[in-house]
């Protein structure tokens, strides 16, 4: 794996999780409302099953949110390991911006306004700072 992919796991991780939180917040509103909509009748023959079927409901949305729970485990490891390899780079600004756009998720265009670099120059320091964990992973590797 190059270190571009190695660096850019937790964002893909991140959004994974943030479709999931979407998804499941829709699960949760229609449970909700679905519940509200048809708890109010009266109660007929047929009222066991709609009551099977809402338990049935709440426990798949308790089976999602697990999920969703093992993924932000997942992420917070990850997050974890890819600091703990960019703290290796010796320079302190290819670090910066390593941590801002890898683990912080800004923009190039961001990170370069916050420290003060032309749009050329960010390009060049970005090209450093990955290719220092490119150097990394490849000693890690071999040794």
């Amino acid at each position: 794996m190059d270190a571009y992919e190695y660096l850019s796991q937790a964002k893909l991780l991140d959004h994974q999780i943030q479709s999931k939180l979407s998804q499941l917040e829709s699960l949760k509103s229609l449970a909700t409302s679905a519940a509200s909509c048809c708890g109010n009748r009266e109660p007929i023959v047929k009222h066991s099953r709609n009551v099977s079927a809402m338990e049935d409901t709440i426990l798949k949305i308790i089976e999602a949110e697990k999920e969703l729970n093992a993924q932000i485990d997942e992420l917070v490891d990850l997050k974890l390991e890819i600091s703990r390899t960019i703290a290796q780079v010796k320079d302190v600004t290819l670090r910066l911006i390593l941590e801002k756009h890898f683990l912080a998720f800004q923009s190039l265009k961001d990170i370069g306004r916050d420290l003060g670099f032309g749009k050329r120059w960010m390009q060049i320091k970005y090209k450093m700072a990955v290719a220092a964990v490119q150097t990394i992973l490849e000693r890690e590797e071999s040794g």
